[in-house]
């Protein structure tokens, strides 16, 4: 596992599609992925995508690689419960993780320092070795305890970028919506890209 992985999980908040297809937009472009869900996660990709994974880790890899097709980047997966994983160790060199969706139990159990599954151990390490975390949550509205949450991670470090889309950019599809948030999160990791059109000021 070299230092142009990129870990993205999928937690059980609505919002899978957007893991999806920051997934694909990675492997697109020729990063290595790797992936973690959560058996929250994989309820929500049933139900929202129909992308229906189960059966042991090895299983889920090939199901995955079918599901995105040929791809300049590699795709791997680990499962959650997988503690012992090379991720888990701050000498795995990862240091690029995006959790899109991230559900307010991730989010807070990583707030708090607290590694019951691969997901939040991953997290913690990335923070540890000051790399770039990216949380996407998608949740509304959001109480006095997510915001508190939210707002600790910010200070340590980490990106909060909400499943948020803007509609200056005159979307005309869901796909639309998917891609600014997707592109937002992107930016954030300082990869260049298409996905929205930015904002250009109107000339009066």
């Amino acid at each position: 596992m070299g230092q142009n992985s990129r870990v993205v999980a999928i937690t059980g908040a609505s919002g899978a599609v957007y893991g999806l297809r920051l997934i694909e937009e990675l492997l697109k472009r020729g990063d290595d992925v790797v992936v973690i869900i959560s058996p929250s996660g994989f309820l929500v990709l049933k139900h929202e995508t129909g992308l229906q994974l189960k059966g042991p880790a090895s299983e889920i890899a090939v199901k995955l690689k079918r599901y995105f097709g040929k791809t300049k980047g590699r795709i791997s997966y680990y499962a959650s419960d997988n503690i012992s994983a090379q991720l888990a160790s701050g000498s795995s060199l990862v240091r690029d993780m995006i959790i899109c969706p991230c559900s307010m139990g991730t989010l807070a159990r990583i707030n708090c320092g607290i590694s019951s599954n691969l997901i939040e151990r991953t997290a913690d390490v990335v923070l540890k070795e000051r790399g770039k975390l990216i949380l996407v949550p998608r949740e509304t509205p959001f109480n006095q305890i997510h915001l508190k949450n939210m707002l600790s991670l910010s200070q340590a470090g980490a990106y909060i970028i909400p499943a948020m889309p803007g509609f200056y950019h005159s979307p005309r599809k869901i796909e639309d919506l998917i891609d600014f948030v997707v592109g937002k999160v992107l930016d954030a990791m300082g990869i260049e890209n298409k996905l929205y059109k930015r904002w250009k000021p109107m000339r009066l």
